[in-house]
């Protein structure tokens, strides 16, 4: 892996640069948790464990890709206790959610979060990483862990099915009307090189 592009020097103490890191580990946490106290919490515990865990880190690699790794292993932790936690017997959760309305107006970014959060796990991070967040195929396989293949099925994959979820039909442009944000996730090929 190589030095994510912070337009810094590096650091004497690699503890120096985590914080640099804090608004990209924030918006990757809100895009995987859609809930940003979670998010939050999140970003916290993995700061505490990178930094109390700072003698791993290799110097000279991407401190950023390893700081998603933590952020993403976290996340998938809190999922596992998650499902061994009770229901919701307050309808809070249920609350939050909604339909999308029926119109025929541009895609709007309600609609395009609603759908993006209705994604697999796995597909929302594949998105996120290659698309958003702008690693190529080869640091995301090495931070989720599979083979670069498996990155770009899932990515390919991932648009598709936000294409269905948004009732985009066939020949019609994904990024028609859409957000800087939103057109980062959708246009990336998920084939860049490492």
């Amino acid at each position: 892996m190589t030095t994510a592009p912070d337009n810094l020097p590096p650091p004497d103490d690699p503890r120096e640069a985590l914080t640099h890191h804090l608004p990209a580990l924030r918006a990757f946490a809100i895009s995987l948790t859609g809930n940003v106290a979670l998010a939050d919490d999140m970003v916290q515990d993995t700061i505490v464990k990178a930094w109390t865990h700072i003698d791993s880190f290799q110097t000279g690699t991407n401190m950023r890709a390893w700081l998603f790794t933590i952020l993403r292993n976290t996340f998938y932790s809190h999922r596992r206790k998650r499902k061994r936690e009770l229901p919701d017997p307050e309808g809070i959760h249920a609350a939050s959610l909604y339909e999308k309305p029926e119109h025929d107006s541009k895609l709007a970014m309600t609609d395009f979060r609603a759908a993006f959060a209705k994604l697999s796990d796995e597909h929302r991070e594949v998105l996120l990483l290659v698309g958003a967040s702008g690693f190529s195929v080869q640091e995301a396989a090495e931070m989720i862990g599979v083979p670069p293949g498996t990155v770009k099925s899932r990515a390919s994959r991932a648009r598709s099915r936000l294409c269905a979820l948004l009732g985009m039909k066939d020949g019609e442009h994904m990024l028609d009307g859409v957000d800087g944000s939103t057109a980062a996730v959708m246009s990336r090929s998920g084939t860049q090189a490492a």
